[in-house]
């Protein structure tokens, strides 16, 4: 099955670091296919993937973590028929359940092995240690990131490094070791953009290639209503609610100003987007092509002002 991915007109690309991948400056994040959020028909889910890859979303992100092995089992059903040169797969390891995690060298060699099975293909364009913030980080200095090495080296896997949510983990990290890129979330959105304030800068100076998922900040910016399991405070939520309202008193969706917000940023090679609902990644495209609206970025901003770039702690305290 071709489905005329990777290349769709209108999709643009940029290059991840040092390395000669060209990544669509949206992705697919397949986390909504394991059903952490609500529960998901297979076809529904299928239709998701291709529905992605027909609009140029040809970066696929997942993790056994997400469904505990269902994003990355569906994923593997859905690209069966999909030559393989059309699409570029990063999953993640070390993170298992909600309090599972397991950074050893044999279980990323195993984890590695695992998910290569269940996504039907002989190698990864980027694995990630996924969420290394939940642990004491030197484990992932020593011993993850070397054992990654070597299967980077049999060539099981293109691309190597981690993802988080402190900003403190990235420098922290690649001070020790060098890893080929990074995935950061919830942390360049409309209302935080730690990442670039903290850490680009550093990224860049180190040749590290910089994903970005979560444009949407757990649908904080968009008309859904809020989840309660949201870490973010009050005044954030508030803040975000009149933002909403305002966009919506001039006929836009806050979700088209979050997304377009995000991939401006030309450091940012890829804002990953997840969702099991196929109209949604359509209407992403869309919005990727259109033309951001700078009154309502700039009145959107100010309401955002007085809550910018607070966030909440994830992981261990010594890590934020």
């Amino acid at each position: 099955m071709r489905l005329n991915p990777g290349h769709s007109e209108g999709m643009q690309t940029r290059k991840l670091g040092k390395t000669d991948l060209m990544l669509p400056v949206v992705g697919f994040g397949a986390s909504s296919l394991g059903q952490e959020f609500r529960a998901v028909k297979l076809d529904e889910a299928i239709k998701s993937v291709h529905a992605a890859l027909e609009c140029g979303m040809h970066l696929i992100d997942t993790s056994p973590f997400y469904g505990r092995g269902m994003s990355e089992v569906l994923l593997g059903m859905a690209l069966r028929d999909v030559p393989r040169s059309d699409y570029l797969l990063c999953t993640k390891l070390g993170r298992y359940d909600l309090q599972h995690f397991d950074f050893s060298a044999k279980r990323v060699i195993e984890s590695i092995d695992v998910s290569l099975h269940r996504l039907g293909t002989d190698h990864l364009d980027i694995a990630l240690c996924h969420d290394v913030e939940f642990i004491p980080m030197q484990q992932i200095v020593n011993e993850t990131i070397p054992a990654l090495k070597q299967v980077q080296e049999k060539g099981k896997v293109r691309y190597i490094g981690f993802s988080g949510y402190p900003q403190k983990i990235f420098k922290w990290i690649i001070d020790q070791i060098d890893v080929d890129c990074i995935l950061s979330y919830n942390q360049y959105t409309l209302q935080n953009t730690r990442l670039a304030d903290e850490s680009i800068p550093y990224l860049q100076q180190k040749g590290v290639g910089i994903m970005n998922a979560g444009p949407f900040s757990a649908r904080l910016l968009t008309n859904a209503p809020l989840p309660s399991w949201l870490k973010e405070p009050d005044s954030v939520k508030k803040a975000a609610r009149k933002a909403a309202a305002f966009c919506e008193a001039q006929g836009v969706d806050i979700a088209q100003l979050a997304l377009q917000f995000s991939i401006q940023n030309t450091d940012i090679s890829t804002t990953i987007a997840g969702s099991a609902n196929p109209e949604n990644i359509r209407k992403w495209s869309q919005w990727a092509n259109e033309a951001i609206h700078p009154s309502l970025l700039k009145e959107v901003q100010s309401i955002f002002q007085p809550v910018k770039n607070i966030g909440h702690v994830e992981g261990l305290a010594e890590n934020n």
